[in-house]
């Protein structure tokens, strides 16, 4: 059992599940803090603490890091769904930027030397160069990925001016499930392909929206690099890894497998996963969607000892279908 605990908000919801996995796993303990407006009580692995709260209620965490021993944060809580947004700013300032701040200044409070955060490719807008390196212009096109930058660069100030260091892990296309069939995506009306693909397959969904089909790509779809959640949550253990080991340093690096698939190779994929075909249906482009979103990872490679072991769509999309029946079953 390694020392100290670490505390991971959101850990009820998607990734910071899977993370909370990864973590007990590889020795940790932990507690989590979630507020279950969007995350599962159920989704929590049993060998974890779960105190039920918002990050900002700053009494609440305070107590939480002192009663358990608190030695480091890994920070998922948020809002994730880019539309809303833009139709919702203000939720997104509140619950991505004003809670984060909030949660950063608990930590400082109680002493907690290491932070990680879940940002987003989002911090990069519509990127002119692809694949995208960390040092790309951070143009954001909507307040969700606003929202992310803002406290990335909160967590730059801090580190700066109190002894703290940190990881910003950008994510891409996260998707799957835990591969033991712990924990998968399970919110209801989730707007990410593979899941909404699987849905469609066993028959939660009648068809799937195929939103452009004239990008600058080889099929005209939208090109995103995907990664396995499981991969993802390993990643966050290695960087947690390395902030302990180099106390002076920070890092911001992408997660990503450095390679991308179009939307109609992620349904073709997931044609052949089920045995279906999956009816596509052909719609306007969205607002603000790029034509290819692809990680350079070189950085977290040459950075932590991590290294993809569940990088094949068609195992992405297993996992991601077992999790979905299974799911079907606990709903049914």
């Amino acid at each position: 059992m390694r020392e100290g605990t670490v505390l991971v908000t959101g850990g009820a919801g998607y990734i910071g599940s899977h993370a909370v996995l990864a973590l007990l796993d590889a020795g940790w303990k932990v507690v989590v803090v979630d507020n279950l407006v969007t995350g599962f009580d159920w989704a929590v692995d049993p060998r974890a603490a779960l105190v039920v709260a918002d990050i900002a209620d700053d009494e609440k965490v305070r107590a939480a890091i002192r009663a358990h021993g608190v030695i480091a944060i890994m920070h998922f809580a948020g809002s994730v769904v880019v539309p809303e947004s833009v139709t919702d700013p203000l939720k997104y300032y509140r619950n991505n930027t004003a809670a984060s701040r909030a949660l950063i200044e608990s930590a400082v409070a109680e002493g907690v030397k290491h932070f990680i955060f879940s940002s987003t490719a989002a911090t990069y807008g519509i990127p002119e160069v692809v694949p995208v390196r960390e040092d790309s212009p951070k143009r954001p096109i909507n307040p969700y990925g606003m929202s992310k930058l803002m406290t990335e660069i909160m967590l730059g100030d801090v580190a700066a001016a109190h002894p703290v260091n940190y990881a910003a892990l950008r994510y891409f296309n996260v998707a799957g499930a835990d591969p033991q069939g712990r924990s998968g995506q399970s919110t209801a009306g989730a707007t990410h392909l593979i899941k909404v693909a699987v849905e469609a397959a066993t028959g939660k969904r009648g068809h799937v929206s195929v939103f452009g089909t004239d990008f600058d790509t080889p099929d005209g779809t939208g090109v995103r690099d995907y990664i396995h959640v499981s991969d993802l949550a390993a990643a966050h253990v290695d960087a947690l890894d390395l902030l302990i080991a180099r106390p002076g340093e920070s890092h911001i690096l992408n997660a990503g497998y450095g390679r991308g698939f179009s939307v109609l190779q992620v349904l073709d994929a997931v044609d052949r996963v089920t045995n279906v075909t999956i009816e596509r249906r052909l719609e306007g482009r969205r607002a603000g969607d790029p034509d290819a979103l692809i990680a350079d990872n070189g950085a977290i490679l040459a950075a932590l000892p991590w290294r993809p072991k569940h990088d094949d769509l068609e195992g992405i999309v297993k996992d991601a279908l077992a999790w979905e029946r299974k799911l079907a079953e606990r709903q049914g």
